[in-house]
């Protein structure tokens, strides 16, 4: 934590062995003298000889602990503390009004300003030195601005307060990375809603299925945005994408015509070259959701769990079948009426719901056929207005909800941010529980969206640079954590008219470069 003192500059190291002057100029060294002569060239030292007897600090603390004199130990005073109070700003008048009586709350007791009980701390280093102690003092441990109050409130009165600590606690880079975030950053953002049905789509896999008799193990799930009609491909793990194009051309394009736009997450068979041309050259927009945050796509997640819920209420003992039961859950799927809609996704797409057991039953029929074309055509179209209205209601009313609670956060290019590693979403860098939780701080490079940014990530993280704003919070760029009264080491950052020197904090890394 000391050594980015000794980079910037050449400094000298006093030695009591005359030899080691000549240290930098031999040809050979011992194997034991190897490492540390490595680790030394790493500064820029030189070495210079000082007599034992004019070495008294290297001296002193390298002789034996029974050796040494006892230290004596003093506690502090505050007897300075009476000379503040007469020109204090806070205290001044009031301490002059109690020379002889008390004044409100307010009295003097041998020189010391107390209210209610509490001493009076005028404006001076001994405030910072307070709320140092309560906040991370031995016996403290990093809590917050309100038990931090508490704390300074039993024994200590000074007005503005709890500014005072609040500042300090939003500066505490110790518990930046330790603690975990309560309130989540940036707004819930819907996806746009479309025009018309398999205009736009998203898709996804269920992997690790049992093995079927052809070889399937997973399931290719593609869903409409609009319609939210859906569609369930067996296909398996194995498959490249020249396989998951096949399966696409030959169960949605043959069915439903070229998308406009295709969501997925950054699975490698959506991130190959082979992928990303073809659909390139049939002008499709392709469309990738932030690394580890499904809820991007919620929508097919949500299809997922659906999908597999009914498989596990339809089959039995087989498991192995489930492969066979697909064409009947897409079906019941594609039948019900969605939330969202008010209609199903058969009625949504063609106008009509398609014939099921219960129709055959001898009832009155009430089925909406319409002979005229122009009436059918209108039919549709009003049905798309209906469904794109209730979409757009069911999102309003889903934003507020999803909102609630929610602190809307915007970065600007070149802001330092926190990146908070839940061990849900990066298992490789939360390893254990008492890594810290946050790590950092990084600069923003690019502003893909209001939820989404691009940082300046180093490269041993072995994950994508990109984060939503959930995982980020802000962080004091012009803040010198070198005169941080809660830090044991420091690092600078870049202030007005300063040049930028970047030293970051990691917790899976053990070098900086």
């Amino acid at each position: 934590m000391w050594q980015h003192y000794l980079w910037p500059k050449e400094f000298v190291i006093h030695s009591d062995h005359e030899a080691l002057k000549h240290i930098k100029g031999q040809n050979k060294l011992k194997k034991r003298h190897t490492k540390c002569i490595e680790y030394l060239e790493s500064f820029p030292y030189v070495i210079k000889y000082k007599k034992g007897k004019d070495n008294v600090v290297a001296d002193t603390l390298s002789r034996r602990y029974t050796l040494l004199s006892t230290l004596e130990s003093k506690l502090l005073e505050f007897s300075f503390l009476k000379e503040l109070y007469a020109n204090d700003a806070d205290f001044g008048e009031i301490y002059s009004a109690c020379e002889h009586v008390a004044f409100e709350k307010f009295y003097r007791f041998d020189g010391f300003l107390f209210k209610e009980g509490k001493l009076c701390v005028p404006q001076s280093s001994v405030r910072d030195l307070f709320v140092q102690e309560a906040y991370s003092g031995g016996l403290m441990g990093h809590f917050g601005v309100n038990k931090m109050l508490a704390t300074l409130n039993e024994h200590f009165y000074w007005p503005r307060m709890r500014q005072d600590v609040e500042r300090d606690c939003e500066r505490c880079v110790s518990c930046k990375r330790a603690k975990s975030k309560i309130q989540p950053h940036g707004l819930y953002t819907p996806l746009p809603i479309p025009e018309t049905p398999w205009k736009d789509i998203s898709m996804d896999f269920i992997h690790s299925l049992p093995r079927t008799k052809t070889g399937k193990d997973s399931i290719f799930v593609v869903v409409d945005w609009f319609s939210k009609m859906s569609h369930f491909i067996a296909c398996a793990k194995i498959d490249d994408a020249f396989h998951i194009s096949n399966f696409f051309f030959r169960d949605i394009v043959r069915l439903h015509g070229v998308p406009w736009t295709i969501l997925s997450d950054q699975d490698a068979k959506f991130l190959s070259h082979f992928w990303r041309s073809l659909w390139g050259k049939l002008g499709t927009k392709l469309l990738f959701s932030t690394t580890c945050h499904p809820q991007t796509d919620g929508q097919t997640e949500v299809v997922n769990r659906v999908l597999s819920t009914l498989l596990r209420a339809i089959i039995r003992k087989n498991l192995k079948s489930w492969e066979d039961c697909l064409p009947h859950v897409e079906f019941a799927c594609n039948r019900s009426v969605h939330t969202a809609t008010k209609h199903s996704p058969f009625e949504v797409v063609y106008g009509f719901n398609p014939i099921t057991p219960l129709d055959l039953v001898p009832l009155p029929n009430n089925q909406l056929i319409h002979s005229d074309a122009r009436k059918k055509a209108d039919y549709v179209k009003g049905l798309h207005q209906r469904v794109r209205a209730n979409i757009e209601a069911r999102t309003k009313f889903y934003v507020q909800q999803a909102n609630k609670g929610r602190k809307r956060v915007i970065f600007e290019l070149g802001d330092w941010v926190w990146v908070h590693m839940c061990k849900e979403r990066f298992p490789a860098q939360r390893r254990s529980k008492l890594l810290p939780r946050g790590d950092g701080p990084f600069q923003v490079l690019e502003l893909i969206n209001e939820n989404s940014y691009k940082l300046d990530l180093l490269g041993e993280y072995n994950i994508s640079a990109s984060f939503i704003v959930s995982d980020l919070s802000p962080f004091d760029a012009y803040f010198d954590l070198r005169t941080s009264r809660f830090e044991d080491g420091g690092m600078m950052y870049a202030r007005p008219g300063h040049p930028q020197v970047r030293i970051k904090i990691l917790s899976s890394c053990q070098k900086v470069p």
